[in-house]
């Protein structure tokens, strides 16, 4: 038995010698196929990479697939949500979701290149997912900018959101209340509205949603119908950008 020309490996393991099923062999048959496999394997090892590349390329095809339709089954939680913060352009014809947790190191490092993007387009409606998954400094810190929200509005909690993204050492209630006191906030109110039913409600609210769309890590983008795990650099932001929009458009 010889293969004349590379195969894929299933196709490689569907091949037989003189029978259209591996069942209908015998015992000999099947040993000497394998040894066949195996050695024509071994001499051409890059047809196993050749098949584990179109498998990865079916994988994140499907991924991609579920992923919008997940999107597309949860649009309002994500695109429309009153517990999420919205900055950029309200009208903007792309809309940028983050998920993102104050601790996390690669939502600090992407945090100014996404204000870089909406501010260079122009025309993108951002919307923040408050999702903190990194431990108890975490809440804590998702918490008082919430809070900070309900207590003095958007353009408080933007600010707070900029300055928590920054803050150095742990998250405390006296290192947030020193933080609000910095941006000229009172922290007493801030933190007494940390126990408001509304605070837990966003939290548990985005981690549902999260759960819906298989999402685990921080920071998560969705851009448009597509769905984004880790951290994007500004250019490839701008160029998944440009694509939605050609899409949409």
């Amino acid at each position: 038995m010889k293969f004349l020309a590379p195969l894929a490996l299933a196709g490689l393991m569907a091949a037989t010698p003189a029978k259209a099923d591996l069942t209908d062999l015998d015992d000999a048959e099947r040993d000497a196929f394998r040894a066949e496999v195996r050695a024509y394997l071994l001499d051409n090892p890059e047809v196993l990479m050749e098949a584990i590349g179109v498998l990865e390329q079916r994988q994140a095809a499907a991924d991609a697939e579920r992923d919008e339709m997940g999107i597309a089954a949860n649009d309002d939680a994500l695109f429309n949500s009153a517990f999420d913060w919205v900055g950029g352009n309200p009208e903007g014809d792309v809309v940028l979701v983050e998920f993102m947790d104050y601790r996390c190191g690669y939502c600090r490092r992407a945090h100014p290149e996404v204000a870089d993007l909406v501010e260079l387009d122009g025309n993108i409606r951002y919307v923040v997912k408050e999702f903190p998954i990194l431990g108890e400094q975490s809440v804590l810190a998702s918490q008082f900018a919430i809070a900070t929200r309900i207590v003095n509005g958007d353009d408080a909690y933007a600010q707070m959101n900029d300055a928590l993204m920054t803050m150095r050492g742990d998250v405390t209630e006296a290192s947030l209340a020193a933080t609000a006191d910095d941006l000229g906030l009172d922290s007493g109110p801030i933190l007494d509205a940390m126990g408001d039913p509304l605070v837990a409600q966003t939290i548990s609210y985005n981690r549902d949603l999260a759960q819906r769309l298989q999402i685990s890590g921080t920071p998560t983008f969705v851009f448009g119908d597509q769905l984004v795990r880790g951290y994007v650099p500004l250019d490839a932001m701008l160029e998944i950008v440009d694509t939605v929009r050609m899409d949409t458009n």
